[in-house]
């Protein structure tokens, strides 16, 4: 099934957006407290049912003043490894991480600072996944985030793995 920007994101205040209803609204939402600093993270999470359901969440966080967020859900087989699994939420956030930063380069506002939040860290079995994972994010050209500090993936996009 095909993945990434190109699918409905889901707003829970402001209902289904495509990528650019998305980026319209994040800017009308930076737009209506321009002091404010933003920072827009992007992060996916999966879970295992029939099949395995990936979900993105991209999050614009008004710095000590609130977030909205959006998620995208897929469905897609079962897959070999979780090694590949990892792989495959994190080029989900990359696609859309990409195509939210072109947008943001092109029409503004171009300051928007842009992260990557992966569903990996130091406890359990992604522990040895961290190196290979970060330098793809950082090779993208993205700061990135692992778990605990990494909510965007382990909070935002779990809750909706589990809500299908």
């Amino acid at each position: 099934m095909a993945a990434g920007s190109a699918g409905w994101f889901v707003s829970p205040s402001r209902g289904r957006r495509t990528l650019e209803g998305m980026y319209r609204d994040l800017v009308e939402y930076m737009a209506e407290d321009p002091e404010a600093r933003y920072k827009l993270i992007v992060g996916s999470d999966s879970q295992l049912r029939q099949e395995l359901v990936f979900v993105t969440a991209v999050v614009c966080h008004r710095l000590g003043k609130g977030a909205r967020y959006y998620y995208q859900r897929v469905r897609h087989r079962r897959m070999a490894s979780l090694r590949q699994r990892i792989f495959y939420e994190t080029s989900l956030s990359l696609e859309v991480a990409g195509d939210l930063s072109r947008l943001f380069a092109e029409r503004g506002p171009a300051d928007v600072e842009l992260e990557i939040h992966l569903d990996i860290g130091p406890e359990g079995e992604t522990r040895d996944l961290i190196r290979e994972i970060v330098g793809m994010v950082m090779g993208s050209g993205f700061p990135a985030k692992i778990k605990p500090e990494a909510y965007a993936a382990s909070s935002v996009a779990d809750r909706y793995t589990k809500n299908v």
